[in-house]
C-alpha cells in the first residue's frame, strides 16, 4: 500500500521507527527536506552504520519500487544506464531482410526504438508506477570513477536521460534518490550542490542498545548491554576497520545462536571474525586485550546498576 510523503519531521521520525530505523531528529530532519524538495539525499559514513538501510526502509514504508545501483570501479552507461539489445536486433534485421524489406532508414527507425532498449537501474528509475516514483538507491558511489559521477549531474540536475537515438527521456515525477558514499574518495562539489547532504556516524551506546532490541529481539538484556559496551570500547581504539552496527547485530544474533546468555573470554574469541573483519584487528584484540575490555565493560555496567538502585 502507497503511503504520502510525511508532513513534518515528526511523521518521517514515525515513518522511519515503522520500517525498524531509529534515527535521530537531524537525519530525520534532512530526509524530510529532501522528500518534500524533490531533493537526492546524500549520505556520507563509515561502512556498516546503515546509510543504505535509509533507502530500504523508505520503499518498504512508502510502499515505492526500489531501484538499486551498486556503484564500483568501471562502472560504465551500459551497466548503468541503458544499452541496446543487439542480439535482437541483428534477428529483427534477418527477418526485415528475409522478407525483402531493405529500407535502410525504416528498419534503422525501428531497430532504435524503445522496444529494443534494455533500462538499467538509472533509466528505470525515471520510470512511474501505479504506487508513484521509485526510490533510487545509488550506493558506495565513491567506488566509482569520476567521468561516470560526472554523467550524473545530467540525471540529479533534471531527473532526464538523453539517449542519442531516441532523444531526451524525462521523468514524470522525480524519484525518491538516496545516494551513500563510505568517502574513499571526495566526490565532486557539482554533484553535491545538487543534494542534501548528512553525514551518519556511529550511534551512542544507548540507541546502539535500542537498536539491538530491535534488530536482535532473542538477546539477553545482559548480553545486549555487553555487547554495545564492547563494540563502544572497540570503537575508541586503533584498529585498521572499526566495527559499524551491522557488525553489532550480527555478533548479537551469533552469539544468541550459540546460547550465549552473556559475554566470556572464550565466546569473545571464538566469535571475534563476525565483529572484525581484518585479521591484524582480530589478533589485536583478542586474548588478553579482549579480556581487559569486558573487564571494563562488566565493571562500569555493575557501577550503573548500583547507581540506579
Amino acid at each position: 500500500m502507497t503511503t504520502s510523503i510525511p508532513a513534518s519531521v515528526d511523521e518521517t521520525l514515525a515513518l522511519l521507527r515503522k520500517g525498524d530505523y531509529l534515527a535521530d531528529r537531524s537525519l530525520a530532519t534532512a530526509l524530510f527536506l529532501a522528500l518534500r524538495l524533490k531533493r537526492p539525499l546524500f549520505l556520507e559514513g563509515e561502512a556498516g552504520v546503515g546509510k543504505t538501510e535509509i533507502a530500504n526502509v523508505l520503499a518498504a514504508t512508502l510502499g515505492r519500487r526500489l531501484v538499486r545501483l551498486q556503484c564500483y570501479e568501471g562502472l560504465d552507461v551500459a551497466s548503468a544506464v541503458y544499452e541496446w539489445n543487439y542480439a535482437r536486433q541483428m534477428v529483427e534485421i534477418r527477418l526485415a531482410e528475409a522478407a525483402g524489406d531493405r529500407n535502410r532508414d525504416s528498419i534503422e527507425e525501428d531497430i532504435f526504438s524503445e522496444k529494443f532498449l534494455i533500462k538499467r537501474p538509472l533509466l528505470q528509475a525515471l520510470e512511474s508506477g501505479l504506487e508513484g516514483s521509485p526510490v533510487l538507491l545509488i550506493d558506495e558511489l565513491d567506488r566509482t570513477d569520476e567521468p561516470f559521477e560526472a554523467y550524473l549531474l545530467e540525471v540529479l540536475a533534471d531527473f532526464q536521460i538523453t539517449v542519442p537515438e531516441i532523444g531526451t527521456i524525462k521523468a514524470e515525477k522525480p524519484p525518491v534518490v538516496v545516494i551513500t558514499s563510505n568517502r574513499t574518495r571526495e566526490i565532486h562539489d557539482a554533484l553535491k550542490r545538487r543534494c542534501f547532504y548528512y553525514w551518519i556516524d556511529y550511534p551512542d551506546a544507548g540507541r546502539e542498545l535500542e537498536i539491538l532490541k530491535i534488530k536482535a529481539p532473542e538477546a539477553s538484556a545482559t548480553l545486549s548491554a555487553e555487547i554495545v559496551g564492547f563494540v563502544q570500547k572497540l570503537r575508541r581504539t586503533d584498529l585498521f576497520k572499526l566495527p559499524g552496527v551491522a557488525e553489532t547485530i550480527d555478533w548479537a544474533n551469533a552469539l544468541t545462536e550459540l546460547d550465549c546468555v552473556a559475554l566470556d573470554p572464550e565466546n569473545i574469541n571464538d566469535t571475534l571474525g563476525v565483529l572484525l573483519k581484518y585479521q591484524d584487528d582480530i589478533t589485536k584484540i583478542q586474548g588478553s586485550e579482549a579480556g581487559l575490555i569486558l573487564d571494563q565493560v562488566k565493571a562500569e555496567l555493575e557501577a550503573a546498576g548500583a547507581s540506579a538502585t
